[in-house]
């Protein structure tokens, strides 16, 4: 009875893990590798290249039609399958390691990026594709057609759900494009190995003896490339900046970089710049201060007695916030940033701690990091003042904190007697943009005035302000008659009011050309359209 035991115990491994059974996992591994691959590429080609969408779709896009060539090329192979899937592992494993690397390293020398990111995603989707009906043909020896065919995809497809998850979740907020590729190429490097191990009566000839020779070549390059990873990384994103990086994270939504020449310091997402020490109060006190003072000496309906009630969308350095605190009559600061990456930089850096004087671990302001556009829709609470405060709408998705739904939501939460500020990027170099922004808060039932100021390190840069009661000429002349008197500002005054609401003529755009702008909404984005079109190579 002893002697039965092992034997029962043996037989009923083996009949589990049978070579049929090795080929899914193998092919579940690589459907999670392969569709993390599309979207570290998506990204890559995201932050070289620029918008996320059009990248995200043309990336994805690629790589489809390629798996679709690789499966056709598969049929011109009739022999020694199993060698062929093993070596499509071993080279995905490299290119798949690699891709940061070789998109990072060419873009310090060269202005071919788009090229090498498109032409990855070629090859990998080349590969991809190849594989799967290799795995398919080399199955039906245990398989009859209809269970062998649904298993394959089932597993691969259910590869590419954890894939997924996992880089949403876990690869790209904590592991970073530098080293997540690695993970990818090793699984499929272990892939290769578990089929060349496991399967060994498949192989003809010294296939076998060659491939573990290849393995170990393969092997040994990755964990060079692991070893040697973050330097050259970092090499490539300090080309792509003219002072030393003193900051780099890639969050969740965005790749936070802070650069330092001398005493200054330059933040930027996405590598747009969002601000610099140098001359960052001009920007940040004509957003903040104009309508504060309004709210201030204009009166508001709030119910506690002259204390103002206040939410900055956006704004996760704090320097809004910190504009705002100079004002005692302020009960509340509601900061609302997407990005906790941000918001923390902000509460804990030693450097934004100080230009913003720690202003967002003030007891005054509540920090949440949600969607803009989802706060306020859930939202009942109701604001003196509304500092809005994004970036520019060079993509859909921030086009949608710019449109016409958005502005409606922003006047709901709005008292009456209340304020709203907007930035809107450029007046001179993206005109149509700015206007159209104008006009969109007019749509939502806003009286508005355009603002602007040279902002040294970022250009003429511009802002709208929109109040319920006033008209556009009373609004002027109220933001013309303030006389920032009693609140430390380092340039805006009463002269420099005068200046900032003022614009001379209207020669950006002809009347006609204004009277055809369109109303910026979710299901027509005219907006992110105009801002692509405006004048930015001279910027």
């Amino acid at each position: 009875m002893d002697k039965n035991k092992p034997r029962i115990s043996s037989f009923s491994f083996a009949s589990f893990w049978t070579p049929s059974r090795t080929l899914k996992v193998a092919l579940f591994a690589t459907g999670l590798s392969g569709i993390v691959a599309e979207y570290i590429l998506s990204t890559l080609a995201t932050y070289f290249l620029g918008d996320s969408v059009k990248q995200f779709t043309l990336i994805v896009s690629v790589m489809l039609f390629s798996m679709g060539l690789g499966s056709r090329l598969s049929q011109f192979f009739k022999k020694n399958l199993i060698e062929l899937f093993i070596a499509c592992e071993l080279i995905l494993s490299l290119l798949v390691s690699f891709c940061s690397l070789l998109t990072y390293g060419i873009a310090s020398v060269s202005e071919w990026i788009g090229f090498v990111i498109y032409t990855l995603s070629i090859l990998i989707g080349l590969l991809i594709g190849f594989e799967i009906p290799l795995v398919t043909r080399i199955n039906e020896n245990y398989e009859e057609l209809r269970f062998n065919i649904s298993s394959v995809m089932e597993k691969d497809y259910y590869g590419s759900l954890l894939g997924g998850v996992f880089f949403a979740f876990i690869g790209l907020p904590f592991i970073g494009l530098t080293y997540t590729p690695f993970i990818l190429g090793i699984i499929n490097f272990l892939v290769g190995v578990l089929v060349l191990f496991t399967l060994k009566p498949l192989f003809s000839g010294g296939w076998q003896a060659n491939l573990k020779v290849i393995s170990l070549v393969v092997l040994g390059v990755i964990i060079f490339g692991l070893v040697g990873a973050k330097p050259v990384v970092m090499y490539g994103e300090q080309k792509r900046y003219k002072d030393k990086i003193v900051y780099d994270e890639q969050s969740r939504y965005q790749k936070i970089v802070m650069t330092q020449y001398k005493n200054d310091y330059w933040l930027y997402l996405n590598s747009h710049l969002q601000f610099s020490t140098f001359d960052e109060w001009l920007y940040h006190e004509p957003l903040v201060h104009p309508v504060m003072q309004l709210a201030t000496q204009s009166g508001t309906d709030q119910k506690q007695e002259g204390k103002l009630d206040v939410l900055i969308l956006g704004g996760g350095d704090g320097c809004a916030a910190r504009e705002v605190l100079k004002y005692d009559n302020v009960n509340s600061i509601t900061l609302v940033d997407l990005d906790p990456s941000m918001t923390k930089l902000g509460k804990e850096n030693p450097v934004l701690k100080k230009v913003n004087k720690n202003s967002l671990n003030n007891e005054r302001v509540k920090v949440y990091n949600n969607d803009a556009f989802n706060f306020l829709a859930d939202s009942m609470v109701f604001y003196d003042v509304m500092i809005v405060d994004f970036p520019d709408p060079k993509t859909i998705e921030v086009n949608r904190l710019y449109t016409l739904e958005f502005y409606q939501l922003c006047y709901q939460h709005l008292r009456l007697q209340g304020t709203i500020i907007t930035q809107a990027g450029s007046p001179y170099y993206a005109a149509k943009a700015f206007d159209c922004i104008d006009k969109t808060m007019q749509a939502a039932g806003f009286k508005t005035l355009p603002m602007h100021n040279q902002v040294l390190t970022m250009g003429e840069w511009g802002w709208i302000v929109g109040a319920k009661t006033m008209s556009s000429n009373e609004l002027k002349k109220e933001m013309q008659n303030l006389q920032i008197k009693n609140i430390d500002t380092k340039w805006l005054n009463h002269d420099a009011m005068l200046q900032i609401t003022s614009f001379g003529k209207q020669w950006k755009i002809g009347e006609k050309e204004m009277n055809e702008l369109e109303i910026n909404t979710i299901h027509n984005p005219v907006l992110y359209r105009y801002y692509h079109e405006g004048n930015w190579y001279v910027y």
